[in-house]
């Protein structure tokens, strides 16, 4: 018979979660939705608040390739050439950033992500590629990040995790700078262009010069 034994312990005010499991693998993913969902109700107000805000929780964006023909349409909405520092802080296998430097000749590429396994892929592929000596793959937080070296932001992230860095995009990044966004939005900034690849939409936004006192 299918058994499964939970035990929630509580410990400094975090939830611990020990979970048996015994074959059965449809019965093991509806306990691990529901645990997720008991975890996140076992925390108190303010440590949910600051996990919720403005910074990235582990692996926050689940790692979703971006299609070859959006990853092209976003380096070329923004105008990428030889001039340019491409970020891309939510990099994944760091195909943004690898079709920068390699397709739009971009001075350099910049990849940060927070799982080191997709930063060690990432890596693997630039070397692939012949561009290890362009570009730099580590691991890190979004939240953390100074996007101030990017002339072109290349976002695939969460319509959350865009509108909570539009305040850093706005001060760290220079004038003129481009953020390029593959079907999300950066909050309530209304972007210069928007394109269709494959019926989604990719935006285009031009940093304007700091906001006046």
């Amino acid at each position: 018979m299918n058994r499964c034994r939970i035990i929630v312990e509580k410990r400094t005010g975090l939830t611990t979660l020990d979970v048996t499991f015994e074959r059965n693998r449809t019965l093991r993913k509806q306990v691990s939705s529901f645990l997720l969902f008991a975890g996140a109700l076992s925390l108190p107000p303010h440590t949910a608040e600051a996990q919720g805000r403005g910074r990235m929780k582990p692996l926050d964006v689940p790692f979703a390739t971006t299609p070859p023909a959006a990853v092209n349409a976003m380096l070329k909405l923004a105008g990428t050439g030889p001039d340019d520092v491409v970020m891309d802080p939510g990099a994944g296998d760091g195909r943004i950033v690898i079709a920068a430097v390699l397709n739009f000749g971009a001075r350099m590429g910049i990849g940060i992500d927070l799982d080191s396994r997709r930063v060690r892929e990432a890596t693997d592929a630039a070397r692939r590629a012949g561009v290890q000596d362009r570009t730099n793959f580590s691991q890190g937080d979004a939240f953390k990040t100074d996007f101030g070296t990017a002339s072109v932001l290349a976002l695939f992230m969460s319509p959350r995790i865009n509108r909570e860095l539009e305040p850093r995009i706005r001060a760290q990044m220079r004038p003129g700078s481009r953020v390029v966004s593959y079907r999300f939005p950066v909050g309530d900034w209304q972007p210069a262009k928007t394109v269709f690849v494959g019926g989604q939409p990719i935006y285009l936004w031009i940093v304007p010069p700091p906001r006046s006192p």
